[in-house]
């Protein structure tokens, strides 16, 4: 079991300033991120270019699974103003593409779902163009839940599948492979129009053949885009890392996943699930554009590019 980091997992020193001026918008909002509770890797470099991922619901987690570092306990209170919120700071940071994920809500009858209706709703209606990704949790698999997000109509439904089937019990106790699967197929079922996404983290113990099977299952029922990333543990009390993945073989399971036939993969080391997600909302931005006349259309595909330059593919 190798714990010492390879020279390949480096990250680049960020601008401090922009840093803190995101950071205090959060604050100010009362506005929570996963990008600092789940410790990730890329908050330094995506923060610096104006980016972030919110996290609605509060900051505390009803699930405790054994890679991630958010916290444990009982859910905060539901923020009535909190979609709203959310709305005016990704408007304040000039966002096109927005990824809003959540906390585990067992404790909630609808788990949270509509908390998230109201903040996709209010995100297109400060901003009518932009292109909204949810990452969700699995709802328990409640149809009625997974519906409460669909119906609100955001273009992009992640919900992530993390590791292979074998290792779920371990990484994932309180998760299953098969009703993560199902939530994905059941927001295709509820409205084709949304584009599905899903991530794996590797490093956990997992062999190729049940990467490339994982692989096979998601495009079955159909998800559009897969995210592939390095698992770096985050404390000692977390899952240790089995194994550091080459970026020679994340580029063979991109070309694994282009050639099953995903519309997008983004895969390396430092990929996490929603980094470098502007480059896929290029690829589903088409009634977006139909919407624009010409100077318009320009000035949207402009501000887009912008903003993927700001968060690029690679660490």
């Amino acid at each position: 079991m190798n714990q010492r980091l390879p020279e390949w997992l480096t990250i680049r020193v960020p601008r401090q300033d922009t840093v803190k001026q995101v950071e205090q918008m959060m604050r100010n909002k009362n506005l929570h991120t996963v990008c600092e509770s789940a410790k990730c890797p890329n908050l330094p470099e995506c923060w610096s270019k104006k980016t972030a991922t919110f996290m609605i619901l509060g900051d505390t987690c009803t699930r405790s699974c054994g890679f991630c570092a958010i916290k444990v306990g009982r859910g905060l209170t539901v923020n009535p103003h909190e979609p709203y919120d959310v709305a005016k700071v990704a408007a304040d940071l000039g966002l096109k593409h927005i990824v809003v994920t959540s906390v585990a809500r067992d404790d909630l009858s609808d788990q949270g779902s509509i908390q998230f209706a109201k903040t996709i709703e209010e995100l297109h209606k400060q901003n009518p163009l932009c292109i909204v990704e949810v990452l969700t949790p699995d709802f328990k698999g409640d149809r009625e839940c997974i519906k409460n997000v669909c119906d609100a109509k955001p273009e992009i439904y992640n919900h992530n599948i993390e590791t292979v089937e074998r290792l779920h019990t371990l990484v994932r106790p309180q998760a299953k492979y098969a009703r993560t699967m199902s939530v994905l197929e059941q927001v295709k079922e509820i409205d084709s129009t949304i584009y599905t996404k899903s991530g794996i983290m590797l490093g956990l113990g997992e062999t190729k053949d049940e990467v490339i099977q994982t692989l096979e299952d998601l495009r079955e029922i159909g998800v559009d885009a897969v995210t592939i990333g390095q698992y770096l543990r985050p404390t000692m009390r977390h899952l240790p890392v089995v194994e550091y993945i080459h970026p020679k073989e994340f580029k063979e399971y991109e070309k694994i996943g282009e050639d099953l036939g995903f519309a997008f993969v983004a895969s390396g080391p430092f990929i996490r699930s929603s980094y470098n997600a502007i480059e896929f909302s290029k690829k589903v931005m088409g009634d977006r554009l139909n919407q624009l006349d010409e100077v318009e259309r320009a000035k949207f595909l402009q501000d887009l590019e912008d903003q993927a330059e700001q968060h690029p593919t690679t660490a």
